[in-house]
């Protein structure tokens, strides 16, 4: 990850919808979610919600798949670790860092 793709990609979670859909997706996993589904279950008009997932496929944050007639969203869970991973690249540098340990330790992803 870059500064530029990190920022895109913070820019599009930055927004109060986009965010609870993101969150959302991360907590159903990587096996993803019908959108009638996630419709539902944020109560989010369908236009806007077809907006919303756009702009966060369009940064790689979400992954689209159809199954027939059923459009799947799902976490990119490997941008997400890289957007991670990139504001913490240089934390403490040159000094002992809880965040930098524990990045070993295992997560969800």
């Amino acid at each position: 990850m870059n500064i530029s793709d990190t920022a895109k990609c913070l820019a599009e979670l930055g927004h109060e919808t986009r965010l609870a859909l993101f969150r959302y997706l991360v907590k159903m996993g990587p096996a993803g979610v019908p959108v009638g589904s996630i419709q539902q279950e944020l109560d989010i008009p369908s236009s806007t919600l077809s907006h919303h997932i756009s702009k966060l496929t369009k940064v790689g944050l979400i992954v689209q798949q159809r199954d027939g007639r059923t459009l799947f969203c799902s976490p990119n869970l490997q941008k997400l670790q890289g957007v991670m991973d990139f504001l913490v690249d240089e934390c403490c540098q040159g000094s002992s860092c809880e965040i930098l340990e524990s990045k070993d330790k295992p997560g969800c992803c």
